[in-house]
């Protein structure tokens, strides 16, 4: 395999993830001189490839002997998931045996998964407990065109970076799950990760969890026992951050480029706010494991799989920011 090879895995077939890929692949929108490869069933591959009229370059890597063949689109499968979960275990495997640049992972759906009897809601937390990563957290990566400020002058790209101290939680479980550990491990990571985008500034924005950030205890307290004391304890350490902040101005500042990145509590809190500027070019990075992963910023939409109308660009945008993270200082040099 070559050292820059990356490599996709087609996520639950029961929903948009092989058609996404195939489409990817055929854009013509992918660095070019970059291997890809793809892991899963051949003969998925083949029936999608068949439908769309394109045969796009891409290694195959198959993994796991599963009839796929009676896959309904758009309905949970425990066959499906099972696929799903042993190609993703493929991929962290060679990830982790540096066979791969990167791993970029089509959807997963969580009923399937309950389905399979696989117990985690979502796939940071699988990739976590596959790696045995000490701590991981979600950053969704969105890009976007920012109207400009001088009349006639082009719009101008920005980027938005969340990372969630919690993820896949119904809302009453969030007070309950935010500690101070948490929050204080996700500031952490970002600060980390931040330099592989080539960002050594590294600001950081840290959201509250109540309106107005709790507003001095009139609207909970969390902020004063929790996320305070978890951005004191950050700055600490020399991390360039700021909070807890109104969460809807911290975004307003984060648009306006004060931030490089937001700490966000609760998985919409951060969501609803990056799709809202990035929908279609969202990405989802997992931030503690040992190798790069990204992966599109939707699910698996069932509502719309099987219809072949399914648009490619979060895929592509995932693999064009794998491949942006992976390269080496002298393939990123040599690129200039």
């Amino acid at each position: 395999m070559a050292e820059n090879l990356i490599a996709i895995t087609l996520g639950d077939v029961a929903g948009i993830g092989p058609e996404v890929v195939v489409k990817a692949l055929a854009s013509g929108k992918l660095p070019p001189t970059t291997p890809y490869a793809v892991i899963g069933s051949g003969a998925v591959l083949e029936r999608v490839c068949r439908a769309l009229g394109v045969r796009p370059n891409f290694e195959l890597i198959e993994v796991g002997k599963f009839n796929l063949s009676a896959i309904e689109p758009g309905k949970p499968d425990k066959i499906a998931a099972k696929a799903a979960v042993e190609w993703l275990t493929h991929g962290i495997k060679l990830a982790k045996s540096k066979k791969i640049a990167a791993l970029v992972t089509a959807p997963l759906n969580k009923a399937g998964l309950h389905k399979a009897d696989i117990k985690v809601p979502g796939q940071t937390e699988l990739l976590g407990k596959l790696t045995h990563a000490r701590r991981v957290a979600m950053m969704l990566v969105g890009q976007f065109l920012k109207p400009p400020t001088i009349p006639g002058a082009l719009p101008q790209t920005s980027w938005l970076r969340v990372a969630l101290a919690t993820t896949h939680l119904a809302i009453k479980e969030v007070p309950r799950a935010v500690s101070k550990q948490k929050i204080l491990d996700t500031i952490e990571l970002v600060h980390e990760w931040l330099p592989k985008f080539g960002i050594q500034r590294r600001r950081i924005g840290v959201a509250g969890l109540n309106p107005h950030a709790g507003d001095g205890g009139a609207f909970g307290n969390e902020e004063i026992r929790i996320i305070a004391p978890a951005v004191a304890a950050a700055a600490k350490k020399d991390i360039n951050v700021h909070g807890p902040r109104p969460a809807d101005t911290l975004f307003r500042e984060a648009y306006n480029n004060e931030f490089d990145a937001v700490v966000a509590m609760y998985h919409d809190q951060g969501l609803a706010p990056l799709k809202m500027l990035a929908f279609d070019t969202g990405v989802n990075l997992t931030l503690g494991l040992p190798f790069i992963r990204t992966s599109p910023g939707h699910g698996t939409a069932y509502d719309i799989a099987g219809q072949n109308v399914a648009s490619p660009a979060s895929l592509i945008a995932a693999i064009r920011l794998a491949v942006q993270l992976s390269r080496t200082p002298e393939q990123k040099a040599a690129s200039a």
